[in-house]
């Protein structure tokens, strides 16, 4: 057991969420009892994470996408509310990072899938460097590549082929980071794997032969916060869950 206070300086001090300029606040985002013995991770605070974090016993969540983002309205009623409700009743705290989880070189979301993947970065791109970058390794065909997602996250991705070149980079970045594609391009990739993919991304895959891979921004973000919590909860001798509400998205 530990105190809410340790934990949330340990995680800070892990995740340096100062560095980074953000969509919504990093951090403690609601505040529960002051004792903590048991961390749920998730991937977002949706009702049904935080119904099923809290009949788990949780002291505290960890989740990527958390409750308050830039350009919210603010106040707590209908969904927000009733998501903050189930919290405060239940003396549950709650704590969100996103960015900063995405980069962290060895817990983030990014290392995480690079790692599911068999993918090791050498270099990083895009902006706040939140991209990263390596060598193909044993994916030198668009075909390998698709296929290690396909058994990695156990989905069929959508694939935007390109000229069909061999791979010799391959870039990724987690989530809805299909906006990094060109950053990617300019970095040297010959494919790029994220989560999500809008409607001018194809005719960039198409018109620079660069391979474009969605793989779904949930999927792609599922290993990061389970990583980075068991992590601090073994270092702080506390009990760590993942829970994983699933999303087609």
């Amino acid at each position: 057991m530990t105190t809410l206070k340790h934990l949330e300086a340990h995680l800070t001090a892990m995740l340096r969420p100062e560095a980074f300029k953000d969509y919504g606040p990093n951090g403690l985002q609601v505040e529960g009892r002051g004792e903590v013995r048991r961390v749920v991770s998730g991937v977002t605070a949706s009702r049904a994470f935080i119904d099923a974090a809290i009949a788990e016993g949780a002291d505290a969540l960890f989740v990527h996408h958390g409750l308050f983002w830039r350009g919210q309205d603010g106040r707590l009623t209908g969904w927000l509310g009733e998501r903050v409700r189930r919290l405060m009743r239940a003396d549950v705290s709650l704590f969100a990072f996103h960015l900063p989880l995405d980069a962290h070189a060895e817990y983030g979301n990014n290392a995480q899938l690079g790692r599911r993947l068999g993918l090791l970065a050498d270099a990083r791109f895009g902006e706040q460097q939140l991209g990263f970058i390596g060598p193909a390794a044993a994916h030198s065909s668009l075909a390998a590549l698709v296929a290690a997602v396909r058994a990695g996250l156990g989905r069929e991705p959508l694939v935007v082929a390109g000229d069909g070149r061999p791979l010799a980079r391959i870039a990724w970045c987690t989530g809805g980071a299909q906006g990094y594609f060109e950053d990617a391009i300019a970095a040297g990739a010959d494919a790029f794997v994220t989560g999500e993919i809008s409607e001018p991304q194809a005719h960039l895959a198409r018109e620079t032969g660069v391979a474009f891979v969605a793989a779904g921004h949930h999927a792609t973000e599922r290993f990061g916060a389970p990583a980075l919590a068991a992590a601090a909860c073994a270092e702080l001798g506390l009990e760590h869950r993942f829970i994983d509400i699933d999303n087609p998205a």
